[in-house]
């Protein structure tokens, strides 16, 4: 499913808020901050977890906001595998798993667009309110948008779901056509 590839990605890499910057030299600073992990073009390593406890002696209440939205999006993306999982087994069972497991998957993929949406809404908030983003340099970068993105479409596949439920006619039984050698 695109959903889960969409969030593993956005999950998984550092650019949710980015920072750069060129000094009067030509030298260009940035850095990248992911959900779980902080990539600097001038540390050593150029890669560390965050937010770390040095990150959180002053800030709690930032530390608390951003791990919460990385636990939410963590969740969501097992959510989404749930919904692989059901979709398979809806699927593959008869008419009956077919006809009613449309509202279990549906759902499903409700709770992981809203689950995604709290947690994009955690980073929007601190980007717009937190002291540390003040500097002018700072962007909301494409693993907050991947995120976006991928709530939408599940989203989109609630709505899909439920239409089809409701406008395709329900499936029937086979009906045996006469044998013409028979008769």
């Amino acid at each position: 499913m695109s959903s889960t590839a969409l969030t593993l990605t956005s999950l998984l890499t550092t650019h949710w808020v980015t920072y750069s910057v060129t000094a009067s030299t030509g030298t260009t600073f940035s850095k990248r901050l992911g959900l779980h992990e902080s990539c600097s073009s001038v540390a050593d390593p150029a890669c560390r977890p965050f937010p770390s406890e040095d990150d959180c002696r002053d800030d709690k209440t930032f530390c608390s906001l951003w791990r919460t939205s990385g636990f939410l999006l963590s969740f969501a993306t097992i959510v989404e595998l749930a919904t692989l999982v059901s979709f398979l087994v809806v699927l593959g069972g008869g008419k009956f798993k077919r006809e009613g497991g449309w509202k279990l998957i549906g759902g499903l993929l409700f709770a992981d667009a809203v689950v995604e949406f709290a947690s994009m809404g955690i980073v929007a908030w601190l980007f717009d309110h937190d002291s540390q983003f003040v500097v002018p340099g700072w962007n909301l970068d494409y693993s907050f948008y991947l995120c976006a993105f991928s709530a939408a479409v599940s989203v989109l596949m609630v709505a899909v779901l439920a239409a089809s439920a409701y406008v395709l006619p329900p499936e029937d039984d086979y009906e045996y056509l006469e044998d013409p050698l028979d008769s």
